[in-house]
């Protein structure tokens, strides 16, 4: 069996590997709540509750007061997860790229729609 290649870093990216996984297992867990409409209600009438409910660390529930897709991602999130919590505030995963990348929202588009060619 082929021995797996070293992963080469990339600049300003969080490996989602089993390290974060772990780390943001809980973070994940609440944000595949999400998936019922009931929890994403009892989310917005009492934030700090539902995330006490899944005991989120400080790192993470600083991540999500700030809406801050990047921190979360630091924190553990998995991308997947996260897009259902950013639905609750009307986000999809363009304005999650544009968060990342710096831009604006228009400004990812564009730069996805130049790179399709």
């Amino acid at each position: 069996m082929p021995s797996a290649k070293p992963r080469q870093p990339v600049p300003g990216t969080t490996i989602f590997d089993g390290e974060q996984a772990r780390k943001g297992y809980a973070l994940n867990k609440m944000c595949y709540s999400f998936n019922d409409a009931a929890n994403r209600r009892a989310f917005v009438e009492d934030e700090d509750a539902y995330c006490a409910k899944y005991g989120l660390n400080p790192q993470q529930r600083e991540a999500i007061r700030n809406r801050n897709v990047l921190q979360l991602i630091k924190a553990g999130g998995n991308a997947y997860y996260l897009a259902k919590f950013a639905g609750i505030f009307g986000l999809d995963m363009q304005d999650i790229g544009a968060q990342q990348t710096g831009l604006t929202k228009d400004q990812f588009k564009a730069k996805l729609l130049a790179a399709r060619g």
